[in-house]
């Protein structure tokens, strides 16, 4: 996987800035539009779903208020019957095998019957009451009193349970060419008993299928409606709903958890339904709906995959025209990495124009300033070299001439020697060695024991023109002694020190040279005991050193101090150089900085 990721982000660093631009900026609108449209078409789908169990609770609900109702009414109907006085009294007769006279029969019929009929035909919402009995000397009196033979022509009366609520059979009292059996029936069976003499009749108190069972008979072809009496027997308005294959998972479903009073929405056969379960308590039953919301979610789903579409459409559009507008952005970026290009190829000559103000235009201004810096320090670098080869030919030149004066000068000394005069062939020799010394250029550097080894014989020679002496004193560790410095850098400040300090005093003197440490760098301190300088003249001096005074050829111009100090920095760095501090009449102390190099840090 790492491995994976590392390819992608090499071949997106290959990529040119305009692509990788073009492709985060599509990242960044695709990505946020895509998370929104997501959201926005599961939010839809979500609502679809939750008003459908919401139109499905409310549809149920109604259902059961109207089922409540049609038990309660048939409830109120057999509690009426079970209390009619002259009915029971009539069946009491029966069941002792009374024989009961035309004219009472007649009264009852036209009476009792006739009443009871009459409530039974108020009542739209019921299909029939009946009353079964046995008795040799039973008059059926239609349409309320049957015999009990009769009574056996129906389903329920074959059930090891006679009483209770008996569900979805066929009116077949009487054959078919009598009465219409195609409609669907229901009813509470109840048994007519009496204290003293038992069972007297069973009391059927139907209602059509259709009437307690509204919402099954619809004729809504998305909701499939069914009802489970207590035994696991389920009911249909249409038989083919029996078949139908969401109905049948969810009973699969239910008969593995218990459902009740529950709506929920889950897919069936890659459909998406709302179940509805209500338990019916006056049935002992339950209430099941099963609708189908595919179309109204496939439609929010039709939606979302349209917009998926047009939006991978759209992005070859939108690549096409944000990759036009970064390259409009990036048009000063690619000038300026053409020209980049060109002065790789070594043309140095371009120059980027109309930059503008913002940060590419700063960016293109800074390259022109650049180039324009580099043409500067290669036409330095040039006339450095051309300096430089002056200087070996002039250095060769020297080479050659002072190769003819240590001949000439060698002679003198023999000449000087012969005749005894060895103060003269001393001075020769020491200056013979100044020449060594200031002629060599085979290095820009020295080390500081070099360079006191050189002041020592430049006092010596210096010396010979005085009637005073001066005395050089010595105070530096060996590790100073090691330090690597720019090449006659500490002779031209003794110079300075005997011409401007100490040849006006004209008596004997001491310079003096110390060494110390200051940290990673090192302080080399020298000393006169001459006339000294005022504060104003060190002021003019320090300008002087440092350039803001143009400095001419002449005595106290500070020329020679100023080269001192351009030649250490261009070596060290603008950290490093000469401090000055004096006393008018006393002393002047020239200061030379310079960095603790690891040769030096090296040695024993």
């Amino acid at each position: 996987m790492r491995n994976r990721l590392r390819g992608i982000r090499r071949k997106f660093d290959a990529l040119k800035l305009n692509v990788k631009f073009t492709l985060m900026i599509i990242f960044l609108l695709e990505v946020p539009i895509g998370v929104f449209a997501g959201f926005l078409f599961w939010t839809m789908e979500q609502s679809v779903v939750q008003e459908g169990l919401s139109k499905l609770e409310y549809e149920m609900g109604r259902q059961e208020a109207q089922i409540r109702k049609n038990v309660e009414s048939i409830n109120m109907s057999t509690q009426f019957f079970l209390s009619n006085q002259a009915l029971l009294e009539y069946l009491v007769q029966v069941k002792q095998g009374k024989s009961i006279p035309l004219q009472e029969l007649n009264a009852f019929y036209h009476n009792d019957i006739a009443a009871m009929e009459r409530m039974i035909n108020s009542n739209l919402y019921l299909y029939q009451i009946r009353v079964y009995a046995e008795g040799d000397n039973l008059k059926e009196m239609m349409p309320v009193l049957y015999s009990r033979s009769r009574m056996e022509r129906l389903t329920w009366a074959q059930d090891a349970v006679i009483t209770g609520w008996k569900f979805n059979y066929m009116d077949t009292i009487f054959d078919s060419y009598m009465i219409d059996q195609s409609s669907k029936i229901m009813s509470l069976v109840t048994r007519i008993e009496d204290y003293e003499y038992g069972e007297l009749g069973i009391l059927e108190v139907a209602m059509s299928m259709e009437t307690m069972f509204e919402g099954m008979y619809a004729g809504n072809e998305e909701m499939i409606t069914c009802f489970l009496d207590e035994n696991g027997n389920d009911y249909y308005g249409e038989e083919q709903d029996r078949e139908n294959i969401l109905m049948q998972t969810t009973l699969e479903d239910m008969a593995q958890d218990a459902y009740a009073d529950t709506y929920y929405h889950t897919v069936i056969n890659r459909k998406d339904v709302i179940v509805g379960c209500l338990d019916v308590k006056e049935l002992s039953g339950t209430l099941v709906c099963v609708q189908d919301i595919s179309g109204d979610v496939g439609r929010v789903r039709y939606m979302r995959n349209l917009f998926v579409l047009m939006a991978v459409a759209l992005i070859p559009f939108l690549v096409i025209g944000i990759n036009a507008v970064v390259k409009t952005v990036l048009h000063q970026l690619y000038r300026i990495l053409g020209a980049i290009k060109e002065v790789q190829a070594g043309n140095l000559d371009v120059a980027i124009e109309n930059c503008g103000t913002d940060e590419i235009g700063e960016l293109g201004s800074q390259f022109n300033k650049m180039l324009s810096e580099i043409r500067r320090l290669m036409e330095d670098n040039l006339k450095r070299e051309l300096l430089a080869k002056n200087a070996e030919i002039k250095a060769l030149q020297n080479q050659i001439n002072a190769h003819f004066i240590y001949n000439v000068l060698e002679s003198i000394k023999m000449m000087a020697e012969i005749e005894e005069k060895y103060d003269i062939s001393d001075a020769i020799t020491t200056f013979g060695k100044l020449l060594r010394y200031s002629m060599r250029w085979n290095s820009g550097n020295a080390t500081v024991e070099q360079e006191i080894d050189y002041i020592r014989n430049y006092l010596k020679l210096i010396n010979l023109r005085f009637d005073y002496e001066i005395y050089l004193s010595l105070n530096i560790p060996d590790i100073i002694y090691q330090q690597q410095i720019p090449k006659m850098s500490l002779q031209p400040i003794v110079e300075n020190a005997i011409y401007h300090g100490i040849e006006q005093m004209a008596e004997d003197t001491n310079i003096y040279i110390k060494g110390l440490i200051d940290g990673n760098d090192c302080m080399i301190e020298i000393t006169d005991a001459g006339k000294g300088m005022s504060e104003e003249e060190v002021v003019q001096l320090y300008k002087k050193i440092a350039g803001e005074i143009e400095t001419t050829g002449g005595s106290g111009n500070g020329i020679g101090l100023k080269n001192v100090q351009d030649r250490i920095r261009m070596s060290f760095g603008d950290a490093y150089g000469i401090e000055i501090a004096s006393k008018l009449g006393c002393y002047t102390k020239i200061m030379v900085r310079i960095p603790l190099t690891s040769a030096a840090l090296r040695s024993p």
